[in-house]
């Protein structure tokens, strides 16, 4: 495609810093939280490898979806990355800073893709639209790097940013996929049935870990065919896997039938953070856990009764970053926030 430049929109943010007002007395691990953004919906807010940044998805000032953010790590000089079309998600930016990464339906229409039918109960949408690009740290030179019919979303990069793992529907399952930064040497990593996504390296990048489906009933089976004909998926019974980086020697972690996702490398990689509703069965009150890698441990990090989800240590493992409706003004409002990490 060609290479597109646009001019970012430049917010101001004012810093918000509750420390322990916005901490729930049973949250031991987490000290001086601060609140980054305030109103709208904002999420998956990843760091940039010094540090200084967070990448993140927003639907605020009027968008009718997702579209891609950057912020400094206190909250200030927000400003929008993507191009304002379609439906955005999954960013990430490279370890040298001078390049993004996402997915965005942006192609197939300037409008918002429709929103999931529900009437089969809660699912995700699996827009087959959804492509991923790359594009300057600016925003800028959008450059197309898969290009398939179905669903390509979820990606991000290894440390030594020379490999991107994503999620495909090129196969016809929903299965993790390599590729190189131009979208070169695609690998297909896993290959059992049922959906494998959310995909992140370990620091050292050389482990993954991901959340997965794995329909075994042959209801079961039937039920994930008929949703992924329809380019949707029921996230309610996933579970957390790791491997080595190309797929091998792959295990699964959680086994408690909940909706585990967001899962991520604590620095020591022997443990993991997440987010799940184990706590509240069928219901959207999710909590961020940690878990030793050999399924061991697990313990529940916060208490808030709504939602906390998507968290990410900062490259130092001093500052984790996380999505709440704690502290929402209106029904629906997620916002971003920080706390110190205290073992």
């Amino acid at each position: 495609m060609s290479r597109l430049g646009f001019a970012a929109l430049l917010l101001v943010v004012p810093v918000f810093a509750a420390g322990d007002s916005l901490r729930d007395p049973r949250e031991v691990h987490l000290a001086n939280i601060r609140q980054l953004t305030f109103g709208g919906e904002n999420a998956e807010a990843y760091w940039s490898a010094d540090g200084k940044q967070l990448i993140f998805q927003s639907k605020r000032d009027g968008l009718a979806c997702d579209q891609i953010f950057v912020m400094d790590r206190d909250g200030g000089n927000v400003h929008r990355l993507s191009n304002g079309k379609g439906r955005t998600t999954c960013s990430y930016v490279f370890p040298d800073g001078k390049k993004i990464l996402y997915a965005s339906t942006f192609l197939s229409g300037d409008a918002c893709p429709p929103n999931p039918d529900y009437s089969k109960g809660y699912v995700w949408k699996l827009y087959p639209s959804y492509e991923i690009f790359t594009a300057n740290a600016d925003g800028s030179g959008i450059e197309r790097i898969t290009n398939n019919p179905g669903y390509d979303a979820e990606a991000t990069l290894s440390p030594d940013g020379k490999t991107i793992i994503f999620t495909s529907l090129r196969k016809g399952d929903l299965d993790l996929y390599t590729m190189r930064p131009d979208g070169s040497h695609v690998k297909r990593i896993t290959r059992l049935l049922g959906y494998d996504g959310g995909a992140f390296f370990s620091r050292d990048g050389k482990r993954i870990v991901w959340r997965a489906s794995r329909p075994k009933t042959e209801a079961e089976i039937a039920a994930y065919h008929e949703l992924v004909a329809e380019s949707q998926i029921r996230p309610m019974a996933l579970e957390l896997f790791v491997a080595d980086a190309d797929g091998k020697n792959a295990r699964q972690v959680t086994q408690n039938g909940a909706a585990n996702f967001g899962p991520y490398f604590f620095p020591d990689a022997k443990r993991i953070i997440y987010a799940s509703n184990v706590a509240d069965p069928g219901g959207r009150n999710f909590d961020l856990w940690m878990i030793k890698d050999d399924g061991t441990g697990a313990e529940q990090l916060t208490f808030n009764d709504t939602f906390d989800g998507f968290p990410m240590f900062s490259p130092d493992g001093k500052v984790l970053v996380f999505a709440s409706n704690r502290n929402a003004k209106v029904k629906g409002e997620t916002n971003l926030f920080v706390a110190d990490w205290v073992e």
